[in-house]
């Protein structure tokens, strides 16, 4: 039976955008409802940004203002599934009926803040995302490729399928995302260690500051990668040290204990960066990952363009607009069963005008009665959970936060590093204890624990029973893992014949690099973020925390929501062959399809290409910075007039934006001038209610203690562990009718809900379960 696709309404946004793209490509049909005049990004980067967000998508022309236009309008809305709303007041609907609506804003519907400006600058600020980037000496980075817009689409297609779950159990509420919490809830341990450490972590420059990795100087360019998090990793950088007899002093006794390690790291690094500077790039990661080493080469957009894992895979598409057919980005993974869209076309502005006028059917459920009985989306899902770390994780965390039950499967064999591991522990407390590691609490709230042998042939059959008994399986092991335990997906599906498998090894599971050893690091080398997170192109400072992971994350939440829906309209399962490094290269915006196009960008530091002044200035107290974007001459006269530059009022110099850029050092002296001697909260304040995007650069501090908007909105709630005691999380970004979400449980203890499991979800008698815990199966 051939089902129609899922019908979604775009009214776009920079923060609404990509989610419609996500949409693309899960083979749903896009309507981007435009203005008379065009989506704005029409007019940017020369077109290579309507081309690269919304190719693959309808274009009808509606004023919305006009009531005939609204008829039409609401017509359209009548055929569709989901209305995807990026406008800034929201589409306002007498009855949705069976209509999905997701409204994305800067800031969410409510709260004190909830009618700022805002652009990807300020919400990276206020989204605690620019405290974690960059170096202690120099002003906050922000990351490129608009990452911060890109949190917030990819949060919104989240919305959007749990709205369609949601639907087909008879329930319709209002979905709601805020820009600000997508960045908020995505810092790995940004917020996490002020929360269970009561500190706030400086700029880490170009090491990671939790584990020891870092960015390093090669011979024509750069590398990323480190010391991984094994034993195995360490003798193996040794032992390639010696055999190139650059060790130094690091062959000595007191090297080999892993606490001397972290308390010398320095000098590892400056051991292993005399080692590196030799190499080109790509030599030496390729010779490392012969190892089994993590490293990866830091490559730019153009370089992507020819990784040679990206192209086995056929990851990227061609995409056609007015100019010509380039190569860009793909999807963060294939769908449905694998399928690879290889071409796009950016529709003429109104060239599916007809579909205001065809007689189209009626959207599924129109006469269907619908209540909110407060049921989350994925009551009745059980995820078998059999990741670790932080990319496995936080896609389950988000499966479970909207009501999975995911069971969580701990292995002697393989012990989760956030629980285990001293320098990942993040609390108040000894680090040894591992149920009251903050950063393993944070990402497996909401989640059941059992502890199983899974390298004994019992455990693995206790293992099989779980899979029988789950509608998803998601795991991040490296690629070969699975099969090795007798469970590949072919396996599975004896199991469990409609059972969704999302894998998310590094790489994937097929390609010339599919056994490369991954970290986010290790993913950002190679995508171009790292290469592009820098002052210029001379001075790369690159991303250390885990942006790579939370990407990953929400792609495989995404993959495993829309696997769901796949399945309810067809009634098949699928293997999502989900790879770390496609899902954070799908996040790199127009830069493939500039490089595609020989115009390849450079880093920026804190410019904008087509926006002036754009960029963080000091403000009163030591390492306090507010971020400012001017979006036209409006917004710069009125600069102008708050700073005390009214000379600089429709001045010939400062007209276009060109003119800002060439004097932009000038500019910058003056705003800095101004900034330096008021609190960043006061410039913020001042400027946004002048109708300024502006935003105070926010640390984790700021943002649970200072913040009166996610105050207001509760963003952050308490919950109480068993042995952690109480302590804040934070919140749940999609939100349902403007409601935080639920956080119903903290994380839990290791192995604690073993028992339980086994009996309700298997039927294990007790004697069975005695019987497997005396043979140490159970531990």
């Amino acid at each position: 039976m051939v089902h129609p696709p899922v019908r979604v309404v775009e009214i776009s946004s920079p923060f609404a955008r990509f989610a419609g793209r996500i949409l693309v490509g899960l083979g749903f049909e896009v309507i981007l409802v435009e203005p008379p005049t065009g989506d704005p990004s029409r007019a940017e980067s020369q077109g290579d940004s309507y081309l690269h967000w919304h190719a693959g998508k309808k274009s009808v022309v509606l004023d919305l203002g006009d009531s005939n236009d609204r008829a039409e309008f609401d017509t359209l809305l009548r055929s569709a599934d989901v209305l995807l709303d990026g406008s800034a007041t929201g589409v306002p609907l007498e009855r949705r009926g069976s209509l999905v609506h997701v409204r994305v804003t800067p800031f969410g519907t409510s709260g004190p803040r909830s009618e700022w400006q805002a652009t990807n600058l300020t919400v990276a600020a206020l989204g605690g995302m620019m405290a974690q980037v960059g170096d202690p000496e120099h002003p906050p980075l922000l990351l490129p490729e608009l990452q911060a817009e890109q949190l917030a689409g990819i949060n919104a297609a989240i919305g959007v399928l749990l709205g369609l779950r949601s639907r087909s159990t008879g329930q319709n509420p209002l979905l709601e995302i805020s820009a600000q919490e997508c960045v908020a809830a995505a810092l790995e341990a940004g917020t996490l260690a002020y929360i269970h450490e009561d500190r706030v972590p400086p700029r880490p420059g170009r090491v990671h500051p939790l584990v020891p990795h870092g960015l390093f100087q090669a011979a024509d360019g750069y590398v990323g990668g480190g010391l991984g998090g094994s034993p195995r990793m360490w003798d193996g950088m040794l032992a390639w040290l010696i055999d190139n007899d650059a060790q130094d002093d690091l062959d000595q006794p007191e090297w080999s204990d892993t606490v001397y390690r972290k308390t010398h790291q320095e000098h590892i690094f400056d051991v292993l960066s005399a080692f590196i500077s030799k190499w080109p790039k790509e030599e030496f990661a390729v010779s490392a990952q012969s190892r089994k080493l993590p490293w990866a080469a830091v490559d730019r957009p153009e370089e992507l363009l020819r990784n040679p894992q990206l192209n086995d895979r056929d990851f990227f598409t061609d995409v056609t607009g007015d100019h010509g057919t380039y190569r860009d980005l793909g999807f963060g993974f294939a769908f449905p069963e694998g399928h690879r869209i290889g071409t796009l076309e950016a529709a003429r502005l109104g060239q599916h005008q007809e579909l205001l006028s065809t007689n189209t059917t009626v959207a599924v459920h129109e006469t269907q009665e619908f209540s909110d009985t407060g049921a989350l989306s994925l009551d009745g899902v059980r995820v078998l959970d059999l990741t670790w770390v932080l990319a496995g994780p936080y896609g389950t965390r988000i499966l479970a936060d909207h009501g999975a039950e995911v069971i969580k499967v701990e292995s002697i064999g393989r012990p989760d590093p956030t629980r285990f591991a001293p320098f990942m522990h993040l609390s108040r407390g000894p680090h040894d204890n591992p149920n009251t590691s903050g950063y393993f609490n944070d990402v497996n709230r909401n989640k059941r624990s059992i502890t199983l042998d899974t390298r004994s042939a019992e455990g693995l059959s206790v293992l099989r029973d779980l899979i029988r008994k789950s509608d998803v399986v998601v795991e991040n092991f490296s690629s070969s893992v699975m099969d090795k335990m007798g469970l590949g997906y072919e396996q599975l599906r004896e199991l469990n014949p409609d059972i969704i498998y999302v894998s998310m090894s590094g790489m994937g599971h097929t390609g010339p690099r599919k056994d490369w050893v991954s970290y986010a690091d290790i993913v950002s080398a190679s995508t171009g973020l790292t290469s592009l997170t820098g002052w210029n192109a001379d001075d790369v400072v690159g991303v250390i925390y885990g942006h790579g992971d939370i990407v990953a994350g929400l792609q495989a939440a995404v993959a495993a929501l829309a696997a769901l829906d796949y399945r309810d309209r067809t009634g098949r399962g699928q293997h999502v062959d989900l790879s770390q490094l496609e899902a954070m290269a799908a996040h790199m915006g127009t830069s493939v399809l500039r490089a595609a196009r020989s115009q390849s960008p450079d880093p920026i530091g804190n410019s904008h290409c087509e926006l002036a002044p754009h960029g963080v200035y000091p403000c009163h107290g030591a390492d306090r910075w507010c971020s400012i974007a001017i979006r036209g001459m409006t917004e710069w006269n009125t600069l102008c007039r708050i700073i005390g530059a009214e000379h600089w009022i429709d001045h010939p110099d400062f007209r276009s934006v060109e003119g800002r850029r060439a004097n932009l050092e000038r500019i910058d002296d003056a705003i800095a001038d101004w900034t330096r001697t008021l609190p960043p909260e006061t410039v913020m304040e001042r400027l946004q209610s002048a109708g300024i995007a502006a935003g105070a650069i926010q640390d984790g501090r700021d943002l649970v203690d200072g913040d009166p908007h996610l105050r207001a909105r509760n963003f952050y709630s308490v919950q109480e562990h068993p042995l952690a005691g109480t302590f804040l999380h934070e919140g749940i970004p999609v939100r349902r009718n403007s409601e935080p979400g639920s956080i119903r449980r903290a994380a839990p203890v290791l192995g604690a809900d073993t028992d339980d499991v086994l009996k309700s979800v298997l039927g294990y008698s007790d004697k069975r379960i005695t019987g497997l815990r005396d043979q140490s199966i159970l531990s």
